[in-house]
This record gives C-alpha cells, sequence and structure tokens, in this order.
C-alpha cells in the first residue's frame, strides 16, 4: 500500500540503510511505530502520532527521545519526498546493555525514519474486499491501543487477505468480538450512527481512528466505541475502514456478505481530505 521504494532512512540521526544487531527492537519488538502519509510535502496529522509515538513511549517506559531531535530527521525525509510519499517513524528501546528480556535501565533509546514512495490509491467505488482472518487476538491491556513493534498477528492476517485475493483482513478477539483489520480500524453504520470496536483489550487506536470520532461532531453525526459482534457487522448500513495512509475507505464485502455505499462515509472522507494537518 504504501510502495516499495525507499527514498531515505535515518538511524540515530544518521542517513544510513543499517540497524546495529543487538538492537532491541530487532530482538524483542521492543519499541513503537507511526506511519503516515506526507502529501505536497507536507506530513499528515503529524501532530497527532507524535502524541501516540509520546504516549506509548511513556507506556513501555521508553525514555523517549526528544521531539525536536526526531523533527531534525523528519524534516530532513520530508525535504526529499515526491508529491506523494509514506513517513515511517520508528523508536526502540535502543542497543542492549545486557542479554536478556529484562532491559538494562541504561538503553539509549534510537530513533529511526524512513521514507518511501507511494502511488495515488485507486478508485474503488464499489468498496474493498474484506475477509475474516482465521486467526484470533488475545486481550493484553497492557499494550492495547499502541502501535508497538509486536505485529506477527497482523502479518499472519494480512498475508491471508492476499492470497485471498482481499483488501484486508479482519481480525476477532478470542470471544469473537471485532478487533480491527490487520492494517486498518474498523466503523459501521447503523441508523445513521457510527460504531466502531473499543481497543481497550486488544488492537491499536490509529490515529485516523481517533481523527473519524474527532470529527463526525463537526458533520452533525454521532460516534461511539462499542464491543462490537460479526452479527453488529453483518446488520449494518454500511462499512468502512480507516488508516492514515488510507483515510476513509468504504467496504463493499466482507466474505459473501455485500454492503451497501453509504454516504457517510464518503462524506467523513472528503471531510478529512480538506483538513489543513
Amino acid at each position: 500500500m504504501s510502495g516499495s521504494e525507499n527514498l531515505g532512512t535515518w538511524v540515530d540521526g544518521v542517513r544510513c540503510d543499517s540497524v546495529p544487531a543487538d538492537d532491541r527492537g530487532l530482538a524483542y519488538g521492543d519499541g513503537l511505530f507511526e506511519t503516515l502519509l506526507v502529501r505536497e510535502g507536507r506530513p499528515r496529522f503529524l501532530f497527532d502520532h507524535l502524541a501516540r509515538l509520546t504516549a506509548g513511549c511513556t507506556r513501555l517506559r521508553i525514555p523517549l527521545v526528544t521531539v525536536r531531535e526526531m523533527r531534525a530527521d523528519i524534516d530532513a525525509a520530508v525535504a526529499l519526498a515526491p508529491s506523494l510519499a509514506v513517513l515511517k517513524i520508528l523508536v526502540t528501546r535502543g542497543s542492549a546493555v545486557r542479554r536478556g528480556y529484562a532491559p538494562g535501565g541504561a538503553e539509549t533509546p534510537r530513533p529511526i525514519i524512513s521514507l518511501w514512495k507511494a502511488a495515488p490509491l485507486p478508485s474503488r467505488p464499489d468498496g474493498v474486499k474484506l475477509v475474516l482472518a482465521s486467526l484470533r487476538v488475545a486481550d493484553q491491556p497492557a499494550l492495547a491501543g499502541i502501535k508497538h513493534l509486536n505485529r506477527l498477528e497482523n502479518v499472519l492476517a494480512a498475508r491471508q487477505a492476499q492470497e485471498a485475493g482481499a483488501f484486508e483482513a479482519l481480525i476477532l478477539g478470542t470471544d469473537d468480538r471485532l478487533v480491527s483489520g490487520a492494517m486498518s480500524n474498523l466503523f459501521i453504520v447503523k441508523s445513521g450512527e457510527i460504531r466502531t470496536p473499543f481497543v481497550d483489550r486488544a488492537g491499536v487506536a490509529g490515529v485516523m481512528r481517533g481523527i473519524v470520532l474527532r470529527e463526525c461532531a463537526a458533520l452533525g453525526l454521532t460516534a461511539c466505541e462499542e464491543h462490537l459482534t460479526l452479527e453488529d457487522l453483518f446488520a449494518a448500513d454500511g462499512v468502512f475502514i480507516t488508516n492514515a495512509r488510507l483515510g476513509v475507505v468504504p467496504v463493499g464485502r466482507v466474505g459473501e456478505h455485500a454492503f451497501p455505499m453509504n454516504e457517510v462515509a464518503s462524506r467523513l472522507a472528503a471531510h478529512i481530505e480538506t483538513l489543513d494537518a
């Protein structure tokens, strides 16, 4: 989705394409990341992404490198961006100071910034096709909501979608509640109201998810978080998914179940595109 050509990577403030083998992000997934769209030289919703990154570092007790230090690398990357690109921001706990899972406490957090070429998204007037992932994600409130580097469940779900020729895979929890997509957050529209699954036990609190919840009020729409099931999904008047790269994307089909194109999703998509962020 984000393109395959790397336009530059900065590690610890130095432009290079390698990370030390003792980095705890590599060894244990000990870190967090953000992925955002750069359009016409402007990183979209950068403040929201950095706020989530900061909150995630606090949760994992990673002493976040100063935003000022990261902004220098971000600005260097964005200066190379074509009209459309994807910026990825990672922060790991840094190189290990001792072997083993437990941090030594003296690690220096490592920022990794990379820029990737992106292509415009194709028009999908009938919405995208989703499949239900066969795996289930377990509850883990200590990690729920944050975008940590441990994403193997998403990798497996995304591979299933790819093999099925689908755009995205929907992931459920062990109690069969809806959690999210492999790369997106899920919304349903029912009787004019917008609902999205809680992410207090599993899943990622996506930046675009938060923007949708925030901007619904500007359009006079009611939006809320709920515990949602497949029964709720298949009874919906419309479905859409969101992420920072995609924006708001209507869903036309989940498995064999078809959904009508609901004007709520198109209104939100058009409104968010106009935001100066």
